[in-house]
Formats: C-alpha cells, sequence, structure tokens
C-alpha cells in the first residue's frame, strides 16, 4: 500500500552517512513525489543523500510560508494510484519546526499511513546535551521580535521552568542569535542556566550550558550560526 514517507535530512553539510541510517537512502530510491519546502535545495539535498533517480524525472510539491492551504488539497492525491509520496524539510526531521505537519494531518484525517524515518534533530540533539530535564520540556518556536513581547516571553518560560521543572527550548533566526543571548542573559534571573547549541552535527559544533550572568563574559560568536537555546533552573 502506498504511503506518505517522511525524510529526514542532515542538519548542515556534514556527510549524511554520519546522521542518517542506510535505509533511508533505500527507502528515499523508491520514491519519486516529493513535498519539499524549497525545490532548489530539494534537488541539492537528494543527490547529497545519494539519490539514483534522474532529478529530471522527480515530482516537486512545494509547501513553505508561502503556499495557501487551499492550493495543498491535492498534494496527496497520488497515493490512491499506489505512488509513495515523500515529505522532506530544509534540514533536519520533518513536521518538527516546520510546515509539513499539515500534510501529516491530512494523511491522518484521509487514513493513509505514514512512514516516519530516523534522521537528526537539532533540537533534541542540543536537550541531549545541555544536561537540563529531559522528561519534561515544552518547545517554544521563535520568541517575539519587539523588546516588550520577548521580555513577557521569558518571564513566563522563567515561572514554567520553576513552577513545572520544565526545560524550555527555542530557535531564533541566526542573525538574530547574539542579541538574543545578550537579552537572554541580560533579563533572566542570574542563576538561571541557558545551554547554546550552535551548528550541530558538523566540526564547528558548540555546546554550552552556563548561568545567565556568565554568558555575559566573552560570549561566543553565533551571528548566521543555526542556533538552539535551552532554559532551566
Amino acid at each position: 500500500m502506498a504511503k506518505l514517507i517522511l525524510f529526514p535530512v542532515p542538519i548542515g553539510a556534514e556527510d549524511p552517512d554520519t546522521s542518517l541510517p542506510p535505509y533511508n537512502r533505500e527507502v528515499l530510491n523508491t520514491c519519486h513525489i516529493f513535498i519539499v519546502e524549497n525545490i532548489r535545495t530539494a534537488r541539492r539535498n537528494l543527490k547529497r543523500m545519494g539519490y539514483t533517480h534522474p532529478i529530471d524525472d522527480v515530482t516537486f510539491l512545494e509547501l513553505n510560508e508561502h503556499t495557501s492551504p487551499l492550493d495543498i488539497g491535492h498534494y496527496l492525491d497520488p497515493i490512491a494510484q499506489g505512488h509513495d509520496i515523500g515529505l522532506m524539510s530544509e534540514a533536519g526531521i520533518p513536521c518538527v519546526a516546520d510546515p509539513g505537519n499539515l500534510i501529516t494531518d491530512m494523511a491522518q484525517q484521509s487514513g493513509i499511513d505514514i512512514l516516519p524515518l530516523v534522521g537528526p534533530s537539532s533540537i533534541l540533539l542540543a536537550l541531549m546535551a545541555s544536561g537540563f530535564n529531559g522528561q519534561n520540556f515544552a518547545f517554544n518556536g521563535y520568541p517575539p521580535i519587539d523588546p516588550q513581547g520577548r521580555l513577557s516571553l521569558i518571564r513566563t518560560l522563567e515561572q514554567r521552568i520553576h513552577r513545572d521543572n520544565q526545560t524550555q527550548i527555542f530557535i531564533e533566526a541566526p542573525y538574530r542569535n547574539d542579541k538574543l543571548l545578550h537579552f537572554l542573559a541580560s533579563h533572566l534571573l542570574p542563576d538561571t542556566r541557558i545551554c547554546v547549541a550552535c551548528d550541530l552535527t558538523l566540526p564547528t559544533q558548540y555546546i554550552r550550558t552556563r548561568h545567565a550572568r556568565q554568558w555575559l563574559t566573552a560570549p561566543p560568536q553565533l551571528h548566521k550560526h543555526p542556533t538552539i537555546f535551552l532554559l532551566y533552573k
């Protein structure tokens, strides 16, 4: 029976063999229809992951912030005709901090089988290495850009840390990373801990946990480097 297959993508420019099991490549080469965020990068990622089918014969369907929900209603139609469909993110696993969940929701409502494959998740890799609570945690997406909204969120997250013993995780646009770390270090309670996990799976990987006040001294340069931020007591 045809199905929806969720294909993880390496987080950075690392060798795909270091983060994807061989089985992924076997399944990848059986799929010739893909739902992707960006066709150009999807073609490049397929080649990196060892895809052997002619790329020009592949059907790509785009799903990103510019795609109207009204335009994706037919995306899963080939499954009824016996064709598997692959769902890929730009990096990491699909459907987490990724618009692909709209497709998996459609598949669930239609009774379509879904095959999620193993692959790298920057969120979980950062949590693993942080030393923070891995049994109770929340991913909060992107913080507000405006200072007041950001401060309000930070205060709320800090309350959850102490009230619920819950690790708080979020990401930022890479070009705003340095400003965010300074903001956190300046506005959190001095003993609240911040873990900074940058360039995960790459040779330049950097993962450190320190108290907020310690990050004010000699902070790392995070500008344009994909980074996960975690907060805990």
